[in-house]
């Protein structure tokens, strides 16, 4: 299997990178800068599941160029998503390749069915705390990573089948899983609490649990994003709901989200994917999500990098 992973930042080096370990046959699609920087600093892992370096990477920069190649790994940031369209439709359209997309959120799996077919487009998602460091290199700093993914159409069987069949071979979990909109979403009610609350209080996981008041704001996120799953018609136990909400309390002090980390480095960041998406969902079911929309308007400032003082 040809796997043609489209972003190469901390998720898709990551990923990418541990199959190319593998001796999966790997190829990345990236922007001229990241390609020259791959060229030159090579592809490296630094990760508590064991490092990784290498220079054989093969990137793309040019969708024209890409051929045979069976599945595209999305890996790209929310906010890039309507710029990278193109390059997927043309990509499928010269190979016939199925794309699994690793992104945040569920918006964007309606906006891939449009644009190349709901047969084309695999569920998935990816759990793992990392960035790049100046080098490229990916700092992953989480104890583990998971990348779930699961057939949404009944031609994908077959691939979603080939993927499983790589899992014993990489150092990170790969997991098909037959209901994977559940876990989208249960991921989706997740991040959005933990991304939000440690982004908007500018402070890492520790300082979640360190008042009730700060530990209930995330809670309350999670239970008005399980109100919203259940109007998309997703069943989440109330247990579970529960336990998602416990986790939130087993980070490490220093942990905190990606979110954070961009707010931290002045970049952009995925508000709009992951709030904003929310709350456009709670308005088509006419649902009030009030600690949502707090947070929302609390980062949308920050949405393009650190807002410069008026």
């Amino acid at each position: 299997m040809n796997i043609l992973v489209h972003g190469a930042g901390a998720l898709g080096a990551y990923f990418g990178g541990r199959m190319l370990e593998a001796g999966v046959d790997v190829s990345f699609f990236v922007r001229e800068k990241r390609a020259v920087q791959l060229k030159r600093e090579g592809l490296k892992i630094n990760s508590p599941e064991g490092s990784f370096e290498t220079k054989d990477v093969t990137v793309c920069t040019s969708p024209e160029a890409v051929k045979n190649i069976d599945l595209v790994i999305l890996a790209v940031k929310g906010y890039h998503l309507d710029q990278v369209v193109p390059q997927v439709q043309t990509i499928v359209q010269q190979t016939g390749a199925f794309v699994l997309p690793l992104l945040n959120g569920v918006e964007h799996l309606e906006t891939l069915q449009k644009a190349i077919g709901k047969e084309k487009v695999i569920g998935g998602f990816a759990a793992i705390i990392a960035t790049l460091n100046e080098q490229g290199h990916v700092e992953h700093t989480n104890a583990n990573s998971t990348m779930k993914f699961g057939a949404l159409h009944d031609e994908q069987i077959k691939i979603c089948e080939k993927l499983e069949e790589i899992h014993n071979l990489i150092k990170t979990n790969i997991v098909r899983e037959e209901n994977i909109m559940k876990h989208i979403w249960k991921k989706y009610m997740y991040i959005t609490a933990f991304s939000g609350i440690t982004s908007a209080m500018q402070l890492p996981a520790g300082y979640i649990t360190s008042t009730e008041a700060s530990f209930n704001v995330a809670r309350n996120v999670i239970f008005e994003m399980y109100m919203l799953a259940q109007k998309e018609g997703i069943s989440i136990g109330e247990q579970e709901v529960e336990s998602m909400a416990s986790r939130l309390k087993g980070h490490s002090k220093e942990a905190t989200s990606s979110m954070h980390q961009d707010m931290r480095k002045g970049l952009s960041i995925e508000v709009e994917h992951l709030h904003g998406g929310a709350l456009r969902l709670s308005a088509k079911h006419d649902l009030n999500v009030p600690v949502i929309e707090t947070l929302y308007g609390v980062l949308k400032p920050y949405e393009s990098g650190k807002p410069s003082v008026m």
